[in-house]
């Protein structure tokens, strides 16, 4: 088992695909973006593009999307 490990995301977005809510949190802010671009050289490439989150609730979060969805990672 890898130490923090991706785990899927219910994760609410606009129409420019920002996420507005994490598994029923609003998003007060979007902190940092970054695209994650990796393994290029390989048959299954990294694409990722992670937002750090703000929630309404107080927590930090930061998540990802990719061609599977949306995930949770833990820095």
């Amino acid at each position: 088992m890898l130490l923090y490990q991706p785990k899927p995301a219910r994760v609410r977005e606009d129409g420019r695909g920002q996420p507005t809510a994490l598994e029923g949190a609003a998003v007060d802010a979007v902190r940092e973006e970054w695209l994650v671009q990796d393994r290029w050289w390989t048959p299954k490439p990294i694409r990722r593009h992670y937002f750090e989150l703000a929630l309404a609730n107080g927590r930090c979060e930061v998540v990802f999307r990719d061609a599977e969805g949306w995930f949770r990672q833990r820095a």
